[in-house]
């Protein structure tokens, strides 16, 4: 029978009052109503979508413990909800949804970096961050590293490349604080945390010890289990804790790993750490056809590799068109061609040379198709890695507008892995699935497949239902699993029992029982009675616009969003877009009107067009893009003419705004204030700046100042018009030509320089016809200036640096721009005496100087200025963003509170940034003192 969307048709109601009002009395105020909310929350990664009654965002342990007797007492399901990177449906509800990264973020390394404790919000690549310092990290790496939680982690024992099942969550894992459904708080670490439990929850105790004791008494059970998990395996419960533990704590522990929020709350976990090892040879080996690579995987694997990554023909395809493809990838032909991404890993290098010799000797016997060799190269590894992390999400990205994607990931015992593989490209061909990928952990026979299905309404889903069942049949029928790290979520859950057969999904129910009696935790994810559960709630995507489309949701993008604690993340703002498409074409205008009014200031007002999301972003989608053509939109004549004018008269205009600050700062400040206020109460907020006494006065005008015997062309920001320098500082116009003339290098300032701007003022806002204005004069001016491109431009704000760079690139690729700290640091640094360096220097780079790639000489410059140089846990951009801060300072408090947090707990002799506004954001963020790095510079080699 054809089963359709018609069967579950999508509803939009309204919360139940009775379900808020039981929310509120248990916890007030952490409820999120509004259509924006719970729709910009219903989707993740997975191919599944439930819209939220309510999303919940409580703050502690406390308030999650006061939510779930609430949900005991009350009968209300919750979900808990962190990265949003799920790819099996585990993550989304119809119920409540509960916030967990937003205010669970700790991290504490412990016992020199051999431990860490962390909460469910820290990103996996944060906490490995503060580990590096220590040379360890986490066991796991899944390749959504970048954006996934500790609780997605810990909820789905991921493991990934080099991981296997040795250093997986489930085997890191030292103890738990967990919060049980009936508001229990269990510390498993607590020396007497069997006798709490069995005092606390006595029938959670007995019922543990009793499965325990029947699973260990029947020995089909033990065999089953053992061969079960010696694979990867997430599929159902972790029914291995009752044959690796003793103790009821420690059995409940390991299994709420995978357990995907349907036993426990994790409120924090302390888990073992791995080296991180220094040594690393990487290489891609390419075969003729799949059965090859698959063949030569016995002899690989005694070569003992850290890592064996799968990558078929259609992948192969894909990662071609990476930029970050080398010259081998790049012009391979691809046939029936696969590969095999290996790499090894030593603490030192010459344990590391050897297991290189090794594989040379192994390469030479094996049939490549193109040649091979291992690179240590940080840049050639971590483009091959990149291209491996970003493989699902650059697949699904090129996949047919409308359509969505479906990964699922298998495993089966290493010899069965080629004939898996022939198994699915049957099934694929079988099925009428084109352009279907299959990569994944080889070495683990672990494999990742991808299909496109559209699920738009009406859609006959016979085809997907009938790939299901052959594909269940195929593991099954080869010994495997059939979720390796993805989760059993919904798409796995009718097939729990095949798998595992009756006995076994029996105690598996009482698990589920035991732990969570009332059923309110998750429902419907892991274990069910539907036996078409994975065909219900199918997300159908809707074609909306280029910037919208590609997106997979995979949310990459989200944990470098300055607004993401605000409003809405790049993932959001296209998943309501998407809502907002959908709206308008099911006729539903009146929820199309309140998303339009809502999206207004959550997804336009307060984006900072940072560009940041792009780059996390695996398919390059710049959200910012998407804001700017939104705002040009919403201009009307008068501000597009007025900003046009502005353009002509650029030096005016920045001139007018010195004189106001000037006058502002010498005016009564909460008079200023007052006015200001009103101003804004009058006129429309995302217009009208918002003045505060922390605002500096009035900058230096720019003057131009010719010599063309000139080292390069220095182009002034016009922030250093607007904005006095930090501190009574000299200010980086100053500095940068006293270090230049140190340097015995000379510096031209161009003529009409107090008209000339890098545009960013314009295209933040989508004003393309001041813009172009400007564009025109600067080609202009520079062509002339440098003498047709001869020698270098120099900005000294990294964002006036990347917007003269895109003007450049516009209008002439004869035109260099340099930023100003790159400059310095090649051409200056080297010249300049011997520094008195400072004891210590908290450092805030920019997302500008980021997206530029002068990490490297920023580095080297706060080198030269301190002995000590931290950049604080949490920086992320500030989200000043030109004059976001002056607009919605709000969003700058929101973007800059974990870094300030952070200055706050150390003591530090200066602090710097590269960009004039990031240096008031972060000022007004922590009450210190930011100036310009090469300010600095100035003073340590006066």
């Amino acid at each position: 029978m054809s089963v359709t969307h018609s069967e579950n048709p999508r509803r939009l109601s309204a919360p139940a009052p009775a379900v808020l009002a039981a929310v509120e009395a248990a916890v007030p105020g952490i409820a999120r109503t509004r259509v924006s909310d719970r729709l910009g929350m219903a989707h993740d990664a997975s191919h599944y979508l439930l819209t939220p009654q309510a999303v919940l965002v409580p703050e502690s342990a406390e308030q999650v413990a006061a939510l779930m007797r609430a949900g005991a007492a009350h009968g209300l399901p919750l979900t808990f909800r962190s990265g949003g990177t799920s790819l099996s449906g585990q993550g989304v509800s119809e119920h409540l949804l509960v916030d967990t990264r937003r205010h669970f973020r700790g991290i504490e390394v412990l016992d020199g970096g051999a431990r860490v404790r962390v909460q469910p919000g820290a990103v996996l690549r944060q906490v490995n961050a503060r580990l590096a310092a220590y040379g360890r990290k986490l066991g796991p790496d899944p390749a959504s590293e970048s954006a996934c939680t500790i609780g997605g982690v810990v909820a789905n024992n991921s493991s990934g490349m080099t991981c296997g099942t040795h250093a997986n969550t489930y085997r890191t894992l030292e103890s738990m604080v967990l919060v049980l459904p009936g508001g229990t708080v269990v510390d498993t670490a607590a020396p007497d945390a069997d006798a709490r439990l069995r005092a606390l929850e006595p029938g959670l105790a007995e019922g543990l010890e009793r499965l325990r004791d029947r699973i260990r008494g029947n020995a089909d059970s033990v065999r089953r289990i053992t061969a079960q998990f010696s694979l990867k395996n997430t599929m159902g419960y972790g029914l291995n804790s009752f044959l690796d533990h003793d103790s009821p704590a420690q059995i409940l522990a390991h299994l709420v790993v995978g357990s995907e929020g349907t036993l426990a709350f994790v409120a924090e976990a302390v888990l073992r750490t791995v080296p991180a090892y220094r040594a690393a040879a990487t290489g891609l080996l390419v075969f003729p056809t799949l059965r090859e690579a698959m063949a030569a995987m016995p002899a690989l694997v005694t070569a003992h590799p850290a890592a064996v990554e799968l990558l078929d023909a259609e992948s192969l395809r894909v990662a071609r068109d990476d930029p970050r493809a080398d010259g081998v990838l790049r012009t391979l032909e691809v046939r029936s061609h696969a590969a095999l991404l290996v790499e090894w890993q030593e603490s030192d290098p010459e344990p590391l040379a050897e297991r290189e010799r090794e594989a040379e000797r192994l390469f030479a016997a094996l049939p490549l198709a193109a040649p091979a060799r291992l690179s240590g190269d940080a840049g050639v590894r971590a483009a091959l890695w990149h291209i491996r992390k970003g493989l699902y999400a650059s697949v699904a990205g090129a996949r047919p507008s409308g359509t969505t994607a479906l990964l699922e990931d298998v495993a089966v015992p290493v010899p069965a892995l080629a004939d898996l593989c022939d198994d699915l490209d049957d099934l694929f061909a079988r099925h009428r699935y084109e352009r279907s990928v299959i990569f994944g952990h080889a070495k683990d026979g672990n494999l990742h497949f991808m299909l496109n299905e559209g699920f738009g309404p009406g859609a006959d889903l016979r085809r997907y239902a009938d790939f299901t069942e052959d594909m269940v049949a195929a593991v099954l029928d080869r010994g495997g699993t059939l979720k390796a790290e993805h989760g059993t979520g919904r798409v796995m859950a009718p097939f729990v029992r095949r798998q595992y057969g009756d006995e076994l999904y029996e105690v598996m129910l009482e698990v589920k029982r035991l732990c969570d009696p009332g059923g309110t935790l998750n429902p419907g994810v892991v274990l069910t009675d539907d036996p078409r559960a994975h065909l219900r709630d199918l997300k159908a995507v809707v074609t909306v616009e280029p910037e919208v489309d590609r997106c997979v949701e995979c949310g990459y993008c989200e944990p470098v969003c300055p607004s993401r604690d605000l409003t809405t993340t790049p993932r959001q703002r296209i998943v309501l877009r998407r809502e907002l498409a959908a709206a308008r074409s099911a006729g539903d205008l009146a929820l199309a009107r309140r998303l339009e009014e809502e999206y207004r200031y959550d997804a336009v007002d307060t984006c900072a067009v940072d560009g940041m999301c792009a780059t996390a972003c695996p398919v390059l989608i710049n959200t910012g893009e998407l804001t700017k053509r939104l705002r040009a939109e919403r201009h009307g004549r008068l501000a597009r003419a007025g900003w046009k004018a502005a353009a002509g008269r650029w030096g005016a205009v920045t001139r007018t705004v010195d004189l106001a600050l000037d006058t502002a700062a010498a005016a009564p400040p909460g008079l200023v204030e007052r006015a200001s206020r009103a101003a804004r109460a009058a006129g429309d907020a995302d217009t009208v700046p918002a003045w505060s006494r922390d605002l500096p006065r009035g900058g230096t005008p720019r003057r131009a100042a010719p010599d063309p015997a000139a080292d390069a062309v220095y182009v002034p920001s016009c922030l250093n018009t607007l904005f006095a320098p930090a501190d009574g500082g000299p200010g980086v116009m100053a500095s940068l030509r006293r270090l230049t003339e140190r340097a015995g290098l000379r510096l031209h300032v161009p003529d009409g320089i107090a008209n000339l701007c890098c545009g960013t003022p314009w295209s933040s806002k989508g004003l393309t016809d001041g813009y172009d204005v400007m564009r025109r004069r600067v080609r202009e001016a520079l062509m002339t200036a440098t003498d047709g491109g001869r020698v270098p431009v120099v900005s000294d704000a990294a964002s006036c640096t990347e917007g003269f760079e895109r003007l450049a690139a516009a209008t002439s690729p004869a035109l260099r721009v340099l930023d100003a700290v790159g400059f310095v640091a090649e051409h200056v640094l080297p010249r300049l005496p011997e520094a008195r360096r400072l004891p210590s220097l908290a450092l805030h780079p920019t997302c500008s100087s980021t997206r530029l790639g002068l990490d490297a000489a920023i580095t080297r410059v706060a080198e030269a200025v301190a002995e000590e140089v931290v950049v604080p846990d949490g920086w992320q951009c500030c989200a000043f963003a030109g004059d976001r801060g002056l607009l919605h300072p709000e969003l700058t408090a929101s973007a800059t509170r974990a870094e300030a947090a952070s200055v706050a707990r150390g003591d530090f002799t200066a602090h710097a940034s590269v960009n004039r506004t990031c240096e008031i954001g972060l000022t007004r963020a922590t009450g210190k003192p930011y100036r310009h790095l090469l300010e600095l510079l100035d003073q340590v080699t006066a």
